[in-house]
């Protein structure tokens, strides 16, 4: 577990988050000069004398006992989130969906309440409806914007309202700030997971989140070739979740967490581009005809366009759009895509795209969908780093 001992090196105060995504985590990591943060595979780690091991086994001194808790390549890829996110404290997973289950069962208990939106990632709903109640824990879905009927929720008591902004897959937006406050005034805690928008774009910690948690299998990763989560935030709920997740055993892998660390240092140029290119290709799609609706936080007409520009600083690298002719007009249009991958995946250098009947939400039924707000014409597009221009001219060849 990664947390904020004072010493930052770098420092966020005097450093501006790109570098930070290049250099904060990583000197603590080197080793006999290397420049790159080495991948340590050993399981154990020993001790001159039992005094010493006992200092770090207890907490007393830094240092690691057993990669199953903690590990020098995983501390570097935690330590670079942490710092990104303005957190206390951070910990890994083998998953997003690691990161998701086992911050809920470890903050959760049998008999208390969780307040959260309907249209979560269909993981993370399958969890709500049939995990969660499985263990005695209430919980209450509400429409996502339904700023008023969330707060009423939560004022009939709750233990954790769970967030997701943008949601996954329809984009809507919910305003972290009013909400984490509404929870806070009834001694909730707050969790957001902030993976479509990534800590380029948004910090909800910042806005008053208690946990902020990703996938870092999508934008932090962003090559489609690592799978991993990380929760940061408040260093005693942190240390609560970390410890449930040391015995569960859902650790990240060193490898794993190198290749996060990597992939990471071009993390402020990838959604930078992301950024410029989903919003070019949303306004062009909204032009369409054979487009019923576009849904994506940078345009105008969205929604929830206000609340984004007021909590976002970029509205982020996925998009969504529904085709006129449902479901039968998604089989056509994604075989004629040449520059986007039909994988359920997202936030890769490659544009990939594809329905939440095999993506997002394919633990669903197609009613369970719709009681979400899902239509089956739509198509989850996640932008990656090619040129705009292209993607385009691509969309256009398959819409026509």
């Amino acid at each position: 577990m990664a947390d904020d001992t004072g010493d930052t090196r770098p420092g966020s105060d005097d450093l501006s988050p790109a570098t930070l995504a290049v250099r904060a985590g990583e000197d603590e990591a080197a080793l006999l000069g290397a420049t790159q943060v080495p991948v340590v595979y050993s399981v154990a780690y020993g001790y001159p004398d039992v005094d010493a091991w006992l200092d770090v086994a207890l907490g007393r001194a830094p240092g690691h006992i057993y990669s199953r808790n903690s590990n020098p390549t995983v501390h570097a890829f935690e330590e670079k989130v942490r710092v990104l996110e303005g957190a206390a404290a951070a910990t890994s997973f083998a998953s997003g969906m690691a990161a998701v289950s086992n911050t809920l069962f470890a903050l959760v208990a049998p008999g208390e309440r969780v307040v959260s939106v309907k249209d979560t990632y269909g993981g993370t709903n399958q969890l709500f409806t049939s995990f969660l109640p499985r263990q005695g824990i209430e919980v209450e879905l509400c429409d996502t914007t339904d700023h008023e009927r969330l707060e009423a929720e939560v004022a009939r008591g709750c233990a954790l309202l769970y967030l997701e902004t943008p949601t996954n897959p329809t984009l809507k937006v919910i305003d972290i700030a009013r909400l984490a406050a509404a929870a806070h005034r009834a001694g909730a805690l707050v969790v957001a997971d902030n993976t479509f928008a990534t800590p380029v774009n948004q910090n909800p910690l910042a806005l008053g989140v208690d946990l902020v948690l990703h996938s870092a299998t999508k934008f932090l990763g962003g090559h489609a070739d690592v799978l991993g989560g990380v929760l940061c935030g408040d260093a005693d709920l942190v240390a609560r979740v970390f410890h449930y997740r040391e015995i569960t055993g859902a650790a990240l892998d060193p490898m794993a967490a190198y290749l996060l660390v990597r992939s990471m240092k071009t993390l402020y140029l990838r959604v930078r581009q992301q950024n410029q290119s989903a919003l070019r290709i949303a306004r062009w799609l909204s032009e369409q005809p054979e487009v019923a609706a576009v849904y994506y936080p940078g345009l105008e007409t969205h929604p929830g366009h206000d609340i984004a520009a007021r909590q976002m600083r970029g509205f982020g690298g996925v998009l969504s759009f529904m085709l006129e002719g449902g479901f039968e007009a998604v089989k056509r249009v994604l075989p004629r895509l040449r520059l986007a991958h039909r994988a359920a995946n997202l936030g890769a250098v490659e544009t990939i795209a594809g329905p939440p009947a095999t993506t997002s939400h394919v633990e669903c039924t197609a009613e369970e969908r719709a009681a979400m707000g899902i239509p089956e014409g739509l198509i989850r597009y996640s932008v990656g780093i090619e040129d705009a221009d292209d993607l385009i001219a691509d969309l256009a060849g398959a819409l026509a």
